[in-house]
Formats: C-alpha cells, structure tokens, sequence
C-alpha cells in the first residue's frame, strides 16, 4: 500500500498491506523494533482472561483464525482465570495478551505489575491501545498486550490488527481472499485509537425481499424459516453479520423488519448480539424493541390506535421492554402507524407527548429506574419531523435522529440551539430506499453522496446515533464500510482524500498493484458518477438526448469504456479473486451498463422508426439481447461461488414500486422487405429528430412540404464538426456520394454503400480553413444516389437520381486577442463550475471544489461550511467565484442571456427561515439570489423534489443583460441562503450554462465550452 499516489497524506495511517485508514503497526518482515506474531513458522500463543467479556472471549477466536488465514500457522489460544494469572503464561513465551481494562485480571495485573499508562484509554468509549511491555507477567520478558477500554474496545483492537495483516472484512459476505505471508510482526510502539467520532454507529436491513431473504432462507434456514413468520433470520444468520458489523468497526442494528420479528424468529437473536457486543434497536416505526408489524399482527389486540386501545399497546409495549432489558439496546421511542405510514391525517402533539412519558415510564419499571441512563431514539422521520416543528418535544436525554429524504440528502442538521441536548442528535440516511409514492424506489444498484452530507452532521454535531438503510446489504459493501469509516474517525477524512479510500480499499480487497489499485479507483469513481446522473430504477429510452450534443451517444461509449476497462480487471485477476471483484465491482459494471445500453438503444430504435429508418431493426435486435444479457448477469451472480441471489427486479417501472417481472422496453420494427414510398435514402443531420426526402412531423412546424435543412457551424464547436446519418429507407440498396459547392468544407467520409448488412452511414463535416470564411457564409451539401424511383407511377421500375441538399452555414465568429475565459460555440458557453477565473474569499470561506461529485466533472461548495459561526452573506458581500466568458450572440439578439446553474440536491437543512442560496452576477450589474429550495410543510417534501431526486439536480434560471463581447460572471454565496456570491453555507454548484440563443434540451447540459 506504500507509494500510492492518491493517497493524499493518509499514508501514515493506513497500515501493514491492507488496513484503510488505521494507524500503522504491522508489518511482513522483522525489524530493530518489532515483535514477532508469527515467525519461522512458529505463532506467539495469545492469552485472554475467562472472566472477560464472551464478546472479547469469542473475537480472540476470530483474531486467532485470521493469523492463520494469513500465514497458515494458528496459534494456541489459551483462557486465563483470576486465580491462576500469575502462572498461566509459561516462562520464556512470548505472548500476546488480550483483555478489557477492569473486566481482564490479567490485563489489570500488567497495569499493575509494570505502571503501564492507560490513561489515553481509561473510561475511553470503545478506545483501545496496544503496545509491548516489558517484563508484563513473572518469568515473562515482553507481551504485545492489546488493551480495550471496554468490550468493543478489546475487540476493535484485534479486528483492527486483522485487516492490517490482510484479512478483509467482507472475506465470508464477498468472498475477499486472503493474500498469504510467511510471517507476522507488530510494532512495539503498537497502535492506538481514541473514542470514535459517532458513538453509535450501525445498519438496518430494510426490504430484505427477495434478495437477501430468499438467500438465507436457502442457507440457513434448510427452506423451512421461523414457526411464527417463516423468516430466515436466525441466529446463524445474525451471528455472521455481528461479525461483519464489529470488523468494519459498527456496533449497532436494526434487523429486518417487514417479514420477520428480531426476537420472535430466534429466541438466540438477542443474546447473540449481546454476546458479540452489537447494540440492538428497532426503526422509526418500532417502539419500544417490538417489531412492526409483524409482531402487532401476531401478538397485538385490538386497532393499532393509542386512544382507543391504549392498555392494549401499553401492555405490547411492556412485552419489549422485558425482553429487552437484560440486553444493550437503544430504544426507539414516539409512535407511528403500522407499515410505515403516519398515524393519522391531524394527530394532536399532546398525545405524541403522553406516548414518550408513558414509554418512559415502561422503561423505568422494567429496565432501570434511572431512565436517563436508558439510550433511547425519536426518528424524525417523515411526519414525525412535522410534530417537531409543532412544537412537540421529548425529554433532553433522547437522542433527535435526523434524517434524509430517502435519497440521500439529509433534510435537517440539528441548529445551533438545538446542539446541546444530552442526548445529543444523530443521522438515519439511505443507500436504498423502497418509497412508497413518487418517483420511484431504488434497491438495486446504489450510489452515494456520503462524505458531503454526513461530514456536515460531524460539523453540526449530530454524532450519537448514525444508522444506514442498506436494504438487502449486498451491492453495498463499499458505501456501507465508508459510511462506517467515516463514524469510527472523521478526521482523518475530507474531500479531498475520499478518493483514496477507494484506492485503499482495491489494494485490500484485490491485492492489485499501483496503477491497478488506481484504475479500480477510476472505474468505481465513473461507476458512481454515471449512476449518479440517474439511477438505473428511473432510466428510460428519452433520459438521455438521442439528438443535442451527442448525449447519448457519449453516454455508450462512456459505459462501453468503463466495462472493458472493468473486464481487463477481472480478467487480470487469479482464480481466487475473481469472485469477489465480481461480486463488489465487476457486477456493478456490467449490470448498470446492460440496462443503460438497453434503455438508449430503445430510444435510438424508437427515433429512428420514426424517421422512417430501417437501422432501428438494429437496435431491436440489439435491445432484445441485451434483455437477455441482464439476466444472464443476474445468474451469474447467482453462481459465483455457488454463492449470493441478485433477485432484484430492474426493468420496466410503471410507477414507484419495483416491477413484478421484468420486461423488455418498447421497441419497434421498420418493414424491411418493402421499398420506401419517399425514396432509398434517408438523410438526418445532427441535433433533429426529422428526416429527408420526404415528409417528418419533426421537419418543420408544419409537418409536411418542408424545406430541406440547415446545419451551422462556427470554431468554437465543442466536437469540432457536425455530421449528417445516411440510412436505409427500405428493401433497396444504394451507393452515395457527398459534393459540396465550398472549397472550405471538408466532409468524411464522401461516399458510401448502404444495405441490409450496412445500415447506416455516419459523415462529417467541418471546416477546414476558417480564415476563407468571412462573417456568415453557406455551403451547399448534396448527398446523391441513383435507385429506384418509387414515386415512378407508370410502374417501368426505373431508376432516377435522388439528392438531398443540405445547407451549411458557417460563422465565423472570434474573442478579442487578449480575452482568456470560456467562448461561446453553437450558441451556448458552458463551465464546469470548478474551472473558475477567480476564487476570492471572506471570512476564511473559499469556494472549494467537491471532486468527483454530481453528475459531470465535480463541484464547489464554500468551505469551510460552518465557518464564522455558521455565518451567511447578502449577495455581493461573500466568498465569490469568477468565470469569463466571450459571447457572439443575444437571445433573439436583444441583448439578454439566461444562466442555468445546475446544482447538487441539497435541502433546507439549516431550517426553512435559512433557505439554500446563491447570487450571480455579470459585470457590474446587480447581483441576483437564487432561492432555490421551497419551503415544504415539515415532514413532506415540496413539489419540486420529485424531479431533484429523480435527476439528482436542481437547476436555476436566472437572466441578464449581457451584448456580445467578453463579460465575467460572479457567483457568490450568503450564509443564510445558498449563492454564487455565497449566500448560505452547504450550497454545491456542479455547472453553469450560458444560452445566449442556441440552447438545446437536453439532460446533462451542453459539454463544456473551448476555453480560450
């Protein structure tokens, strides 16, 4: 892992050949001050102490097996009693020892015996240390002694230890082998982690069906499932998961929920994870450790209603808490409606209000009377926020879970009055969610804003509790252990190193070397991007512009490159590697490009069937097997290893809920063995959706008798040229030729053949020397061939020449000589919002690029967020960035432009009196803020947010004054709305695009503008 590049200053941190993010203290070769864990085949015996906790007991198991998953030698593994600590270790071994300060006699006799300091641990909340010490026990020289603060303390420290040497997390659930080393050391200094950022970090299985839940049913349950609910989730199950959740540093859950019952299905569920040390909870809509609604519907009596049943649901209630009470758990307090949904249309708060204190009083009769000292959670969730907002309020020691909108983008942050709650405030975010309602839910392939929004709940102080929705987990495996990552140390994190965690995690996963490490890095990176433009749940055949600057084409041929460099990957890899890169990376790959290629094909074939084109049989037969290739890619997942289920339907949503089967998008045929009543040739130039000879709704308004078309080309083309598709129109084969009137026009090729088994002809053309072009100049483009003469009534079968002319039009417009910025091409200037002119700051706030964020190159967002005491600006007077930019053009040459800013999807998380916002400004003119984020009654969503989340953008429209000539562009931000001139902290601006007349829709905007 030494000498990655990307690393970006973590290299200090990031241990032995396979640890992300940890201190360094192993190593595969023996040095001056090292001590051997296994050496010439030999392993140093590891003691524990029986009156430890079962939890570090068990995990000493796990630490022992991963010494001998990575070099074959396992060693002795002894249990230690108070009354033999002083004889247990056999002089001259040299040991290694691990306990928990205060539960281990033999960790507190070391402390004792040797005045070791502890203090950097002491009372620390899951803190561990390790290091060796000298002369630890009698007739002992040294020990490599793992000290744990507290239970998980112990037990993070020998799971840390064990990624270090190489065994990954996710070596049982994807499959990650083991890379091989003789030999084993450990720094004397030894490691060290304080408390971690979040101190209740955890998943929730959520819409385990079919996926997860058919799997486990076939694994661990024989078929059979649990007497009351079938569910699969036992015991065996769960264990394997507590495992997975303490490796990657998490110690809380919320099981699965919708058809199972936590501590109804397996009477062991619950002492297991106590035993393993996982902290127990139930959602948003559980109170109390009771599953909902699964257990209301076996055990309850009576209507889920608290004012006309209220003993009833008091005494349920009463059932979870004695469960409970023996074990460590965080109870989930308030009350909502069975099946997620609220209880009722107008609740009273008062109510709500009586719920919690009658739930308290529960937990005090049956859990501890000190109730204060019981973690308990209100979930914001939906319309739970609302009766926040009311007024509604809970005791100070519950903790506020905040939380996203389902999408990733968290809906509040606690204010700045809001911080100081004992029980503190915490996160429930999503990487998969199954809505029910608008636009659509999503379980399938998953990307991820993680380190923009949940660094901001660290800024803003909600650490207690962070929980993440993972739906049926698989599929999830990178942005479940980062989400984890940056809980356990978020200081070792910002933006501009989140890539190398991505970095790090293909070098532990896949043993790749530097330059494969990195391009596993790329491809993950382009994966989420692509995915993040819309998710493959909501792709359709007209996502992506089949005719403005070439969207859909570059769309293909992106997925194309990003599988193939995927492919030499996977290719490249041992036997024994290839499933798990599969599993976490290839299937990702090849799955998300299969549907986009399927949905854009379907769109070209649909175009071009409209166009009366016979290449649309083309892209049906190409739809068809790619149809069936995603479900040959889903079987293959299914046979990995004779391994996991990838059963998630995918294609074709008709509305919110994922589709009952999958179904092939709607394509069309064009008759093929029939001649085309408007001629052989079809002829259709860039950016139209209409086509020549002949008559096309899409020719002109008019729809019919059109005239031919026009095409205009200036220097500043993004592609440098615009072509013209020649097609087949019919059962007539043809050859053509391209003549133009212009010796400055060049086109490529200038002729061709046309058949069944060459469908389409794509030609060029550009202007070759720009300096015979004065101002406005045409061109004629003819485009001939001699074929069948249809249009023949006398029915002779004679042949005539047809010719579609094709008018160019080249303007040869130019910037000044001494302007440098962004110039106008085809109407438009577009600017990827990192590439500014100018970067002024105020207050110690720049505007600072995300990388990697958003749906085109990046981002900016003012940093830090919550400097100068979270302050916001009045446009004109905040952090501001520049961007030059040359216009030629006007709309409707009038002298006014529209700016379109495309932004990231962000909330009013400050509270809807500090709406999101930004200011632009061109020249010296008045700077104009975007209050872009309408304010929603809390616990809904305004009308806008269906399109946000579904595009993953907000765009504004703001219009100025600006003549032709070289202008500078301000954007600026306040700090109580989101700006250009920064106006609100938070705000994140990913493009801006200048229409000055030529604008064409499309989904991701023009590409970037030449710059000059």
């Amino acid at each position: 892992m030494r000498g990655i590049k990307a690393l970006l200053g973590l290299a200090a941190l990031i241990g032995g050949a396979s640890a992300i993010g940890q201190m360094n203290c192993t190593s595969f070769e023996s040095g001056a001050s090292t001590f051997p864990i296994v050496a010439s085949g030999t392993a140093s015996p590891i003691y524990v102490s029986s009156e430890d906790w079962l939890g570090v007991q068990r995990a000493a198991t796990d630490f022992a097996e991963d010494i001998e998953r990575v070099t074959g030698v396992k060693p002795a593994l002894n249990n230690v009693t108070a009354t033999n600590v002083s004889s247990a270790v056999p002089a001259g071994t040299q040991p290694i020892i691990v306990g928990t300060l205060g539960m281990s006699p033999l960790i507190d006799q070391i402390v004792n015996n040797t005045g070791l300091d502890v203090s950097s641990v002491e009372n620390q909340w899951e803190a561990f240390m390790t290091r060796v010490v000298e002369n630890p026990l009698p007739g002992v020289s040294s020990a490599y002694v793992m000290i744990g603060a507290d239970k998980r303390g112990s037990i993070y420290a020998m799971y840390d230890h064990s990624e270090q040497f190489g065994v990954s997390p996710w070596y049982w659930w994807a499959d990650v082998p083991t890379t091989q080393h003789a030999e084993l050391y450990v720094s004397q200094a030894g490691c060290y982690h304080g408390s971690p950022t979040v101190k209740y970090r955890g998943i929730f299985l959520n819409d385990e069906q079919p996926a997860l839940e058919n799997w486990a049913m076939h694994y661990f349950s024989n078929g059979t499932g649990a007497y009351y609910t079938g569910s699969p989730f036992n015991s065996d199950f769960y264990r394997t998961l507590f495992e997975l959740i303490l490796r990657i540093k998490g110690n809380y859950l919320w099981p699965a929920m919708w058809a199972s019952a936590f501590g109804v299905d397996d009477p062991l569920n619950q002492y297991y994870a106590d035993m393993y040390g996982v902290v127990m909870g139930t959602s948003h809509e559980e109170p109390i450790m009771r599953s909902l609604p699964v257990e209301w519907d076996l055990f309850g009596t009576g209507p889920y209603d608290y004012v006309a049943n209220k003993q009833n649901i008091y005494d349920f209630w009463i059932a979870g808490a004695k469960r409970g009470a023996p074990y460590e758990n965080i109870y989930t307090m308030g009350m909502r409606g069975l099946g997620d949904l609220p209880l009722g249309d107008t609740i009273d708060t008062s109510l709500l209000e009586g719920i919690v204190s009658d739930q308290r009083q529960i937990l005090t009769d049956y859990v501890n009377q000190n109730v204060t000292a019981i973690p308990q959670m209100w979930c914001l969730y939906k319309e739970v926020l609302g009766y926040y907002e009311d007024g509604m309020t809970v005791p100070e020691d519950v903790t506020l879970l905040w939380t996203d909108d389902s999408w990733g983008n968290n809906e509040r942050y606690p204010l700045y009055n809001e911080t100081g709650r004992s029980g503190g405030a915490g996160i429930y975010y999503h990487v998969s969610y199954e809505n029910v309602g608008t636009p659509r839910n999503y379980k399938w392939i998953t990307v991820s804003t993680t380190y923009n929004q949940m660094s901001l709940a660290v800024e803003r102080n909600a650490t207690r509790i962070w929980i993440l929705n993972v739906g049926d987990l698989k599929g999830y495996e990178m942005p479940i252990e980062y989400f984890m990552g940056l809980g356990w140390d978020s200081t070792i994190w910002n933006q501009d190193n989140v890539y190398s965690f991505v970095t790090s995690w293909a070098a532990r996963e896949f043993g790749l070397d530097d330059d494969d490490r990195e391009a596993v890095a790329s491809i993950i990176h382009n994966l989420t991007r692509y995915n993040s433009r819309v998710k493959p749940e909501l792709v359709n055949s007209t996502t992506y512009s089949l005719t403005s600057y070439r969207e859909a084409e570059t769309m293909l041929t992106d997925w194309e490159s990003l599988l193939n460099e995927s492919t030499r990957i996977y290719d490249s890899l041992s036997a024994e590697k290839q499933p798990a890169y599969f599993e976490l990376v290839h299937h990702p790959v090849m799955a998300s490009s299969t549907v986009n290629w399927m949905w854009i094909y379907a769109g070209m074939n649909n175009l071009l069937a409209s166009q009366a084109r016979v290449g649309a049989n083309d892209y049906f037969t190409k739809v068809q097997g790619l149809f069936q290739q995603n479900y040959d890619i889903e079987e293959m997942y299914h046979t990995i290893l004779d391994g996991t289920i990838m059963d998630q339907t995918n294609s074709m949503y008709y509305y919110w809920q994922q589709p009952m089967q999958d179904t092939m998008p709607m394509v069309t045929w064009v008759q093929q063995r029939k001649a085309n009543i408007a001629g052989v040739m079809r002829i259709t130039p860039e950016e139209s959706s209409g086509a020549w000879p002949g008559d096309n709704e899409n020719d002109c308004a008019q729809g019919y008798s059109c005239p031919d078309p026009t095409v205009y080309l200036d220097p500043y083309l993004p592609f440098g040229s615009k072509y013209v598709d020649v097609g087949l129109g019919g059962s007539e084969n043809f050859s053509f030729t391209v003549t133009s009137n212009a010796s400055w026009i060049t086109v490529s090729p200038s002729g061709g053949s046309i058949s069944l088994s060459n469908l389409e002809q794509r030609v060029y053309v550009s202007v070759n020397d720009w300096s015979q072009v004065s101002g406005n100049q045409s061109a004629l483009v003819n485009f001939t061939t001699t074929g069948l003469d249809v249009t023949d009534t006398s029915l002779q079968n004679t042949t005539n020449t047809l010719t579609v002319p094709v008018t160019f039009v080249a303007n040869h417009t130019q910037p000044a000589s001494n302007f440098t910025g962004f110039v106008e091409g085809d109407g438009v200037i577009s600017i990827d919002a990192a590439h500014t002119s100018s970067n002024t700051s105020v207050a110690g706030i720049t505007w600072t690029e995300l990388p990697g964020y958003g749906r085109t190159l990046s981002g900016v967002t003012p940093m830090p967020r919550t400097a100068d005491n979270n302050t916001n600006f009045t446009a004109g007077a905040g952090p501001s960035a520049r961007y030059d930019f040359y216009n030629f053009n006007t709309i409707g040459q009038e002298g006014n432009i529209t700016i379109t800013a495309y932004l990231g999807v962000i909330l009013n998380a400050n509270g809807n009196d500090r709406p999101a916002a930004f200011a632009l400004q061109v020249d010296d003119s008045e700077p104009q803020t975007e209050y872009y984020a309408p304010s929603a009654t809390p616990g809904s969503q305004p009308p806008e947010w269906n399109d946000w989340v579904a595009q993953n953008t907000i765009t504004t429209q703001t219009n100025f004054t600006a003549w032709p000539g070289a202008h500078s562009l301000t954007a600026s931000h306040l700090l109580c709305s989101y700006s250009l001139w920064m106006v609100e902290p938070a705000v994140i601006v990913e493009r801006i695009v200048i229409d000055t007349g030529g604008l064409l829709p499309s989904y991701l905007g023009p590409p970037e503008s030449v710059r000059v």
